[in-house]
């Protein structure tokens, strides 16, 4: 059963009676070349186990199938069941959870689903969810080894840019404080059934052993870096102050003292700089 031949989708379609759900943001894949290459380059292995998160009609869930020792795919969306059921049918090592990822205890999963393997993540993530699905995976301090996600073009670009440089956002910093974003390759709308209306790429993303960064309260340290970002166009002084109920004079002087520019803007920070920041506002807020 060819999965990315458009007959062949149309017909399950059609036997099945599903339709798509467009909040979903579901565009299934057509290219055969691209989901080879994801689970290649996303790390599979015949030790290795494997999380999927939105199965689609289960085209990289049969490559991550053919390639690791087991893989549970988590799917929000349950009318997909009969489709799956069928064209998984060959494959005793593959369990579809239906749920929703971001309500997914994914620790506990891993420990019931994957004791003592090497766990990877693959997606091809819709664009409605991807910075919370990302951040998640990243938060949690999962057991894994490597997340490798399809995500639009634009998000791929901004997820994976320097932090330093203007294409940065607080995805950036924030993806960057746990891991190394890299981008494998481009995905063109055409790969697509519909077509979207942009291009898309694969990003690889490897986690750090130990986050690189001294940093005590997380919490507060990713708010200081999403209200630095908040109005990216002025000083970052000003959202920040007015956040954090501090006085900008104080502010002001502990960004000198730290060798900061007060006039500075969040996109021109290092992340050695966004911790500095933080440490200065943690101390104001005593």
């Amino acid at each position: 059963m060819k999965l990315t031949d458009i007959g062949t989708i149309k017909n399950l379609f059609e036997k099945h009676g599903f339709s798509f759900t467009k909040s979903l943001g579901q565009n299934f894949l057509i290219n055969p070349s691209v989901c080879p290459k994801i689970a290649e380059m996303g790390g599979a292995g015949k030790e290795v186990g494997a999380i999927e998160i939105g199965t689609g009609i289960g085209v990289l869930t049969r490559e991550l199938a053919e390639r690791c020792k087991k893989v549970v795919a988590v799917e929000i969306d349950t009318s997909l069941k009969p489709i799956l059921e069928e064209t998984l049918a060959d494959y005793d090592n593959v369990e579809v959870v239906f749920a929703d990822v971001l309500e997914t205890d994914l620790n506990a999963l891993i420990a019931e689903k994957f004791p003592d393997m090497e766990v990877i993540v693959c997606a091809n993530l819709p664009y409605y969810i991807t910075s919370p699905v990302i951040m998640k995976l990243l938060e949690e301090k999962l057991p894994i080894k490597a997340v490798t996600v399809m995500v639009q073009l634009e998000a791929a670009d901004r997820i994976c840019a320097k932090v330093g440089s203007r294409e940065c956002g607080a995805i950036t910093a924030a993806v960057n404080y746990y891991a190394k974003p890299e981008k494998l390759f481009r995905v063109n709308r055409g790969s697509f059934m519909p077509a979207p209306n942009v291009d898309s790429a694969v990003i690889s993303i490897k986690l750090h052993k130990e986050p690189p960064y001294k940093v005590d309260n997380e919490k507060l340290f990713f708010e200081v870096i999403k209200q630095s970002f908040s109005q990216r166009r002025k000083q970052l002084i000003n959202p920040v102050s007015s956040y954090f109920k501090v006085s900008k004079a104080e502010l002001s002087e502990g960004m000198e003292q730290a060798g900061l520019k007060p006039t500075t803007r969040a996109e021109e920070l290092s992340m050695d700089d966004f911790v500095s920041l933080y440490r200065i506002i943690e101390k104001l807020k005593g």
